[in-house]
């Protein structure tokens, strides 16, 4: 039996060798013209499969009770998430296939993975409570994400409008790598430190769909001259973090975290004080 044929490249749907995989094809922009390409870019998307492996290894390593190796592997994912977007525009291979790919990986990796981590951490120990918290993350990050999807278009890329959800994720698994560096365990967790790891994770759920206004700096250029001094104090603010890299990084995520509702209400204060 001969095999179908692809309607948009006229080759049979698997390949050369009839494998069960449709071939993906993409309209893409080429000296103002929109032609047709089949496959995807290699390097970016292997980028972000590096994310979602490293989500992925995050969940499997909480359920084993690694929970440093699963915070360590969430801030992996951040590392790979913040290349793979670079990487495509300095290589012009940008594709809406990558541009989705990019956001089920972060759905994974910051959506739930983080939650699934803090929950075998810490809420399951507050039953029902603590897998509603769990969802109420998830929830919001894919919220987060979908809202992002639909105005990027449109939207100012000096500011996040909300907590983006890297940023949420940082902030939790901070502080489940700082929790289990002073030895606070899952066995034998305080109520009241699960009631805090609770309200965190409800926190970050909450400001990812929230209206605050958070820097993107998306629009810092790396490849500009800079003053001798500013390396210097890049090469502080490194050694500072290898002191103590959990606290210093909870620390980091909890001041940003916070920024959006204080830069609010600094504003709303000025208004007020402009037209009493």
């Amino acid at each position: 039996m001969e095999h179908e044929r692809d309607a948009a490249t006229d080759e049979p749907a698997g390949g050369e060798l009839g494998l069960p995989v449709d071939e993906h094809v993409e309209e893409v922009s080429e000296d103002g013209r929109r032609v047709r390409r089949s496959g995807v870019y290699l390097l970016p998307n292997l980028l972000t499969t590096g994310a979602l492996f490293s989500g992925f290894y995050a969940i499997v390593a909480s359920m084993n009770g690694q929970f440093e190796a699963a915070a360590l592997a969430i801030f992996v994912a951040m590392f790979f998430d913040g290349l793979d977007g670079r990487v495509a525009r300095l290589t012009n291979t940008q594709s809406a296939f990558g541009v989705q790919y990019d956001s089920l990986s972060d759905m994974v990796s910051f959506g739930v993975a983080p939650a699934l981590v803090t929950f075998s951490w810490a809420l399951s120990s507050l039953g029902k409570v603590g897998w509603a918290v769990a969802f109420l993350y998830v929830a919001g990050a894919a919220l987060r994400l979908a809202r992002f999807n639909t105005q990027a278009a449109s939207a100012d890329n000096s500011f996040f409008r909300g907590l983006a959800s890297p940023a949420a994720a940082a902030l939790l698994a901070s502080m489940v790598w700082s929790a289990t560096d002073f030895g606070l365990l899952r066995d034998g967790l305080p109520f009241a430190v699960a009631a805090l790891a609770a309200l965190v994770t409800a926190g970050a759920g909450v400001l990812m769909v929230s209206n605050f206004r958070y820097q993107s700096f998306k629009k810092f250029d790396f490849r500009r001259r800079v003053p001798f001094v500013i390396i210097l104090l890049l090469v502080l603010v490194v050694g500072l973090v290898t002191v103590d890299p959990p606290r210093i990084l909870l620390c980091v995520a909890v001041v940003y975290a916070l920024s959006g509702p204080v830069q609010f209400l600094l504003r709303r204060r000025r208004r007020h004080a402009q037209n009493p």
